[in-house]
């Protein structure tokens, strides 16, 4: 395929409120189209404030939205308009979401005969977040397949692109084992469950991530107040307010299962994420979506981490769905458990048999390497798209 110059317009972290110096998707987005030797355009403009007032359901985003959203729409058309001057612009790429602009402003970026296409992966719980918006590109990147009609039923034109890693960023490292059994990232749905049904099992188990360790400090609120006030001497103190005055959503904390602080740590940047996955036997995946493991619509995902992990060298092993079959030999490259008790069963056998756990996580390096870098999903979708 002929290089393409793109615009690119997305934040850089998947959740700003509680990430705000992750760099991940401009490692798995932004990086990989470069690899891919297109011309890419960034977008240059702060798109923070805005991606911490993303719900018009709530009052107070929705009135900055209706304050803001025009800013951002006015300098992403300059700045469009700018680029495409210079040069023809061949694809306007973003995650937005319906609060970064509205449809007029997309089928505007399309009528200078610019291919528009939004990437989101939050869909599984947030697709009315896009909703507005999405009939207006003319491309939707959607990983979440059990999503795809969702989008056809409001009109818009969904490609399947499921997640990936980018192994410039996502590889081995060389470092000692030092865990048995770890899983890295939220507390919240079924997760706390099966981390103690693990421990109750005598597995030793590590987690990281917002929501395990309990809150240490309560402040008051004048002492919340002096510590916003306090940010206005920091070059980062502005954004830092913006972010403490934007009433992050809770993280939810699963259902009430002890699990003790002893076993558990803060969130881990984006480097030591990766250098963690080099440093357990065993790293778990969970597949339910928020809380549908309450209902009687349980929903399973494939995620970022299902990718991420085995690239990274990891052992990997998560809850089985049929989708993952399309990207793995299940229980060859990665293992899968159906419930608390295989779980159990399967982290005992794994982490007494090293040489059939070395077979399968060398496997799952070499097929996330050979199949699943963001440079393959990129060249696939934009085929789709017709470009050759």
């Amino acid at each position: 395929m002929k290089p393409l110059r793109i615009f690119y317009a997305a934040h850089p972290s998947p959740n700003p409120t509680r990430f705000p110096d992750s760099r991940l998707w401009h490692q798995n987005l932004y990086m990989p189209l470069v690899d891919l030797k297109h011309d890419v355009v960034s977008f240059d403009y702060d798109l923070t404030p805005h991606f911490l007032h993303l719900d018009p359901s709530e009052p107070h985003k929705r009135a900055f939205i209706v304050a803001n959203r025009h800013k951002l729409e006015a300098a992403l058309l300059r700045q469009i308009e700018a680029a495409h001057r210079e040069k023809p612009i061949d694809v306007f790429f973003s995650y937005f979401y319906n609060a970064c602009a509205t449809p007029e402003t997309i089928r505007a970026i399309a009528d200078m005969g610019i291919t528009t296409v939004n990437w989101f992966c939050n869909a599984a719980y947030q697709f009315h977040l896009v909703s507005e918006i999405a009939p207006a590109y003319h491309f939707s990147l959607v990983p979440e397949v059990y999503r795809l009609d969702d989008y056809r039923r409001v009109g818009a034109n969904p490609i399947y692109c499921q997640m990936a890693a980018n192994p410039s960023i996502y590889h081995p490292h060389d470092v000692p084992l030092e865990f048995d059994v770890v899983f890295v990232g939220q507390k919240y749905g079924d997760r706390p469950t099966y981390i103690r049904r693990l421990l109750d099992a005598g597995i030793p188990t590590r987690v990281w991530g917002p929501g395990w360790l309990p809150p240490t400090t309560t402040m008051t609120t004048s002492e919340i107040w002096r510590n916003r006030l306090r940010l206005l001497t920091t070059p980062a103190g502005w954004s830092a307010i913006l972010r403490q005055l934007s009433p992050a959503p809770a993280i939810p904390t699963g259902e009430r299962v002890n699990v003790p602080p002893s076993i558990c740590g803060p969130a881990l940047d984006d480097d030591a994420l990766i250098e963690m996955y080099s440093r357990a036997r065993i790293h778990l995946g969970f597949s339910s979506v928020g809380e549908t493991h309450a209902s009687g619509e349980r929903i399973l995902q494939v995620r970022l981490r299902d990718f991420e992990a085995p690239m990274s060298g990891a052992f990997y092993m998560v809850e089985y769905m049929p989708e993952l079959e399309t990207f793995y030999d299940v229980q060859k490259e990665v293992v899968c458990y159906r419930s608390a008790d295989d779980l159990v069963e399967k982290a005992r056998y794994y982490l007494d048999h090293a040489d059939e756990r070395e077979e399968i996580r060398q496997a799952g390096l070499a097929r996330a390497m050979r199949d699943h870098t963001w440079h393959r999903r990129f060249e696939v979708a934009f085929a789709e798209m017709g470009f050759k």
